[in-house]
């Protein structure tokens, strides 16, 4: 028993996890947890047949020795002001085993992107001891003090049962966001799809980080609760949100991918998947439900129907719900093809179709394929699966 535990805490060298939100894109990738500690959410498949571990604290701090004595060398080899050419990468390449080379290439990525954010992995970092996350936050600010982003994704039960004082510290530490994947703020959705929470914790958990100072990002999953629920989860998650005032509100439509539950659910006929016509009045609805905050609505990521519904409430309100309107506007034709060439990547808002040079593409796309204004939801599908 005691050689295995050795064997566990043996350093087997830098780790990044899977995932990270799309808006950290810039961001450099410390791995604090390994997997996810829920694991149960039958729409997600990314930590599943996975355990859920915490790193050693030694370990995460070796990581982030290792990455500041490579931006160190970096910045020895590129002076102020210098480029980074592919002789000046291919000499900062071969100085470094192979085994080093993840390591090495985050270094180099997040200092090329002016090593402004880090975002702490994997689902649920807030899991950990408050005081062993303090200190890995101490040692990460001290290492790179002007980092002006710290942030994390965690679960609404774990931010609830913290210590209100701990949250503080925690963030005096330097952790300044919460990613929080609220999904829905109906209690029957959450119940069906597994997620280990419920709309008063949702709100408890979400009003606890706004006490505690930092910046919150709440992600919202229309489709969620299918054809039967739809109406309940805009206006439920609506109500939640209102209650909370994050400081952003992010959409991530539901794709059903191979492999879940929700797929299973699917084809046994006990989840219905609402089509894109029916999402954008969801959102619409969703929408209009809010009131009284001040929250900035972000659509950024491709799954999303409208990429462009983008602003802050309540003074951008009737313009986001008027992208919408405009995508009712359109002939049934010509909103397959906006459909098709969103989810192609040439689109961002139904405004794009008119003078877009893709015009073309997706219409031979739609003729090829033989997208009709009946089979388009099932074409939609099956394009979103790529995209998870």
């Amino acid at each position: 028993m005691a050689e295995k535990k050795k064997k566990t805490d043996v350093y087997e060298g830098f780790e990044q996890g899977p995932i990270r939100p799309p808006s950290e894109a810039h961001s450099l990738l410390i791995r604090l947890t390994r997997n996810c500690p829920w694991n149960h959410c039958t729409f997600c498949r990314v930590y599943k047949k996975r355990k859920f571990s915490l790193r050693s604290v030694d370990h995460i701090i070796k990581d982030i020795d290792f990455l500041h004595g490579y931006i160190e060398r970096i910045q020895q080899i590129i002076k102020p002001g210098g480029f980074m050419d592919n002789e000046v990468i291919d000499t900062l390449y071969s100085s470094f085993v192979e085994k080093d080379r993840v390591a090495f290439n985050a270094a180099m990525n997040w200092y090329a992107e002016g090593m402004k954010s880090v975002f702490l992995q994997d689902a649920n970092s807030l899991i950990m001891k408050p005081d062993d996350l303090v200190r890995v936050l101490s040692h990460l600010k001290t290492c790179f003090p002007n980092v002006e982003r710290i942030t994390s994704y965690a679960r609404s039960h774990t931010i609830a049962r913290i210590l209100q004082e701990d949250l503080k510290r925690i963030a005096r530490a330097g952790l300044n966001r919460i990613h929080i994947g609220m999904e829905s703020g109906s209690d029957r959705v959450l119940a069906h799809i597994r997620k280990g929470t419920t709309k008063a914790v949702h709100i408890k958990a979400g009003l606890k980080v706004k006490g505690a100072g930092m910046e919150l990002s709440e992600y919202v999953m229309p489709g969620l609760g299918g054809i039967e629920y739809s109406v309940e989860h805009a206006m439920e998650t609506a109500s939640a949100l209102n209650s909370i005032n994050p400081d952003f509100i992010r959409l991530r439509t539901l794709a059903v991918t191979d492999g879940t539950e929700l797929s299973a659910q699917v084809a046994r006929g006990e989840f219905e998947k609402p089509g894109d016509a029916m999402m954008a009045k969801e959102i619409r609805l969703f929408l209009e439900s809010l009131d009284g905050i001040t929250s900035h609505v972000k659509s950024d990521h491709i799954l999303n129907l409208f990429e462009t519904i983008n602003g802050k409430l309540p003074e951008d309100k009737e313009k986001m719900i008027s992208i919408i309107d405009r995508f009712f506007e359109l002939t049934p034709e010509d909103r397959v093809l906006y459909q098709i060439g969103r989810r192609m990547g040439f689109f961002r808002g139904p405004e794009d179709m008119a003078d877009s040079p893709h015009l073309d593409r997706v219409k031979q796309a739609c003729r090829y394929y033989g997208v009709t204004p009946v089979n388009v939801d099932s074409v939609i599908d099956e394009l979103m699966k790529r995209f998870v």
